[in-house]
């Protein structure tokens, strides 16, 4: 910069982005036809500068855009001719994308004939071609097994006009392929909406402005992530964790670890990836992108400092990854199917909860994930109109970490997510798809016990309304479930079953990998709850007393966890309290006559 840039100004046009984000956001929310986007909102929109770093994604989702600079790379590596009115699509996993269901649509933006920004959509697709009905593949042996369409930022529009080659591929292939078209118009409109009002944006403030902003913003976010730094002390923390065994790993599970190091004379933070195992012979294995976002997501979550999340803030974390390894850069024809969610989750919760050991008031529990049945994507043919349907649905939400301040969400969805994602509506999805959900509720005493109380786990039971549905899901943290930290206690595993409609034995389903359920039969599906922060006997006594009024902490577990006495009349008996308190920190805590 050449310039002081005048700070009210600076504060304009940051929001200005923000909105234009935002506004981008609105349009795909509206306009897509998949509940995947228009309901559980699973996609991202952000802006990158011409040299391909993030400058502006309001509500992203962190594992979709933490990393999206690549996205940018990859346009201008392989294109040489760009110019506006192109888009491009960009789904190439060993390239800069996160996995091949995220669609990406990139759009050049111009100004005064020159690119000086790109706009980002990033789409969860329903159906990206996989060999099965899912976007989500964990048992894919390699990219083939997988089978989606590939798409390594192929040029899909030139003077605003699709390339009708590029259209007829998806079409061809997709399942649901006039769903798809309609989600891809959607991604395209929120790309375009950018592109009109940054460009509006450069002649009402001059693009000498604009272009000086870019740095401007960039430095004074660094700024802010240097000083948050710098309050910390000089520390290096090692964390780890372990995924539950899943077909192609080890017996024992995937054991991964990451080191976090804190220098603050420096003002810097590095994340460490490198010392993990090599890509793994199923879809689990992490991007450059997704371990890059889960990564940074980690450190956000974890500095009790509030920053901007763009390339300014991350000039100040360094995150390193290794090539072939399973939470690095994967080697082609690894497949990385599920690279967004089992490990990237794991990642997040590495990070988040090693800031914990600092002090009380740093990081934060692990959040809950995981596919359960609540969350499968669900297949078939409707028999009410005769069409076949392909979606994941959200219907049941998994407990979200406890922080230092505030207990868990129980509608946190998955760590790399952020808490961004959506609930699906029972209703909606009834009308959308042939099932019928008979319970959505949330589980008593699933969170895990804290100073702060993790979020609770989901318990959801839904039956066909057809000969068969085919859920395809992957549960995780059966073996391995979220952890508390500073004293707090895990979260509940997660379970699944089947049973008969008219009762019966239930049944068990598998842990990961496709089940039809048929007439007559339902699932009852319960979700991970999410760690504890901080010794359960720290409680305020009231907020316990809240929390057994409401039905998330059993009378009992107040009692034999909390140290908390409820008497006959629903007031605490804090002679009782006092005493049980004491006998727990002893323990020798009892239970009530």
């Amino acid at each position: 910069m050449t310039r002081e840039f005048d700070p009210v100004k600076l504060s304009v046009l940051a929001n200005a982005f923000d909105g234009i984000v935002r506004e981008m956001t609105n349009g795909l929310l509206r306009s897509a036809r998949s509940s995947v986007i228009n309901t559980a909102r699973d996609f991202s929109c952000a802006v990158l500068t011409a040299d391909n770093q993030l400058l502006a994604a309001a509500e992203g989702v962190p594992v979709h855009v933490f990393g999206a600079g690549p996205l940018g790379e990859d346009m201008i590596a392989l294109h040489d001719d760009i110019r506006e009115g192109d888009a491009f699509l960009h789904n190439d996993p060993y390239l800069g994308n996160s996995h091949a269901a995220d669609h990406c649509i990139l759009v050049p933006i111009f100004i005064g004939g020159q690119h000086l920004f790109t706009a980002v959509t990033k789409a969860h697709q329903a159906d990206c071609g996989d060999s099965l009905p899912t976007t989500f593949f964990a048992t894919a042996r390699d990219v083939y097994e997988e089978g989606a369409l590939i798409f390594p930022c192929v040029r899909v529009q030139r003077d605003y006009t699709d390339v009708d080659d590029v259209v007829r591929m998806c079409r061809s292939r997709i399942r649901v392929p006039d769903q798809w078209y309609g989600d891809y118009l959607a991604s395209v409109g929120a790309s375009r909406i950018a592109e009109r009002r940054i460009q509006e944006l450069a002649e009402k403030f001059g693009t000498d402005d604009v272009v000086d902003f870019v740095e401007a913003w960039f430095d004074y976010s660094e700024r802010l992530a240097q000083n948050a730094i710098e309050t910390l002390p000089e520390v290096d923390l090692h964390g780890e964790s372990t995924h539950d065994p899943f077909p192609g790993t080890d017996p024992e599970g995937v054991h991964i670890q990451a080191t976090v190091s804190v220098k603050p004379t420096q003002g810097r933070v590095s994340i460490d990836l490198r010392d993990n195992p090599d890509n793994l012979p199923n879809g689990l294995n992490l991007t450059r992108a997704t371990a890059t976002g889960a990564a940074l997501a980690g450190i956000l979550s974890g500095l009790p400092e509030t920053l901007p999340s763009n390339a300014g803030t991350f000039r100040r974390i360094e995150v390193k990854l290794r090539e072939g390894c399973a939470v690095g850069v994967p080697k082609h024809p690894h497949s990385c199917s599920s690279g967004t969610t089992n490990l990237a989750d794991r990642v997040v919760n590495i990070v988040q909860s090693s800031f914990a050991r600092i002090d009380d008031g740093y990081g934060s529990a692990e959040g809950a994930a995981g596919q359960t049945p609540a969350k499968a994507v669900i297949s078939g043919t409707d028999e009410r109109n005769g069409n076949a349907y392909v979606n994941q649905i959200l219907v049941g939400g998994v407990g979200g970490p406890a922080t230092p301040y505030v207990d868990g969400w129980p509608t946190y969805q998955r760590p790399v997510c952020g808490a961004l994602l959506y609930h699906d509506s029972v209703e909606v999805d009834e009308q959308r798809y042939p099932i019928l959900i008979h319970e959505r509720a949330l589980v008593a005493d699933s969170g895990g016990a804290g100073k702060q109380r993790g979020g609770l786990a989901s318990r959801v039971t839904f039956e066909p309304r057809v000969d068969q549905v085919t859920l395809t899901y992957g549960i995780e943290g059966k073996e391995n479930p979220p952890k508390g930290v500073r004293g707090g206690l895990g979260g509940a595993a997660p379970e699944a079953w089947v049973e008969d409609v008219s009762g019966g034995e239930p049944r068990a389903v598998p842990v990961v990998g496709r089940y039809d359920l048929c007439r007559g039969e339902k699932v009852v599906s319960i979700t991970p709850g999410g760690g504890g922060y901080g010794d359960p006997l720290e409680r305020d006594p009231q907020a316990v007393l809240v929390d057994v009024n409401d039905g998330r902490v059993s009378a009992r577990a107040a009692w034999e966890v909390y140290g908390v006495r409820i008497d006959e009349h629903g007031t605490i008996d804090s002679s009782a309290t006092e005493k049980q308190r004491r006998n727990l920190s002893q323990g020798s805590g009892s239970v009530p006559q």
